[in-house]
């Protein structure tokens, strides 16, 4: 690198900016590839994060723990629909009715299915007479239905029905595709 230098005229200066320009030119563009590189590495990693992030979805009549210790044995239809809402779904069991109150929690990851971690159906049954008989609450243990209150599992068909009953209950019934 030269230089002159000229007290008057401020050439020192300007020989100084073109040395420099022409040592940029041959060594190629100064960048920051390892650090640019690096942030982009970053926000790829923060948005892939981002979006793994689950959300919680809940669907249904969601309760608390006062609400089903306030349905007792005794209470009019009218006072359970006061104190729960209205049911989610009704039913008819042999000469009485039922209320049923039903939610569900799931957990979606990103764009994958949601998947259920816990459902609670609440049965509220009435005698005849439309006055509480009992309430049960039911869940999901272990894949099966499961009554949390009496923890009795219910029997199909809702007939407490022993099993040699079950075994002979067609005995002396008639066969249609028989003799």
């Amino acid at each position: 690198m030269r230089l002159s230098f000229d007290p008057f005229s401020g050439t020192n200066n300007i020989m100084r900016r073109e040395t420099n320009a022409r040592q940029r030119r041959t060594r190629g563009p100064t960048t920051n590839a390892p650090r640019s590189l690096a942030l982009m590495a970053a926000l790829a990693t923060a948005l892939a994060v981002a979006a793994c992030d689950s959300n919680i979805i809940k669907h249904g009549v969601q309760f608390h723990e006062g609400d089903l210790q306030q349905i007792q044995p005794g209470m009019t239809k009218e006072q359970v629909r006061m104190n729960l809402g209205t049911p989610s779904t009704t039913a008819v069991i042999g000469d009485n009715q039922a209320f049923y109150y039903i939610s569900s929690t799931a957990t979606q990851t990103a764009f994958m299915l949601p998947t259920e971690q816990e459902r609670q159906v609440v049965a509220v049954y009435f005698s005849q007479a439309g006055m509480v008989d009992r309430v049960a609450n039911y869940g999901m243990k272990d894949g099966r239905v499961f009554d949390y209150v009496s923890r009795t599992t219910p029997a199909p068909g809702g007939k407490e029905v022993g099993i040699v009953s079950q075994l002979f209950r067609n005995l002396g019934q008639k066969q249609i595709f028989g003799d």
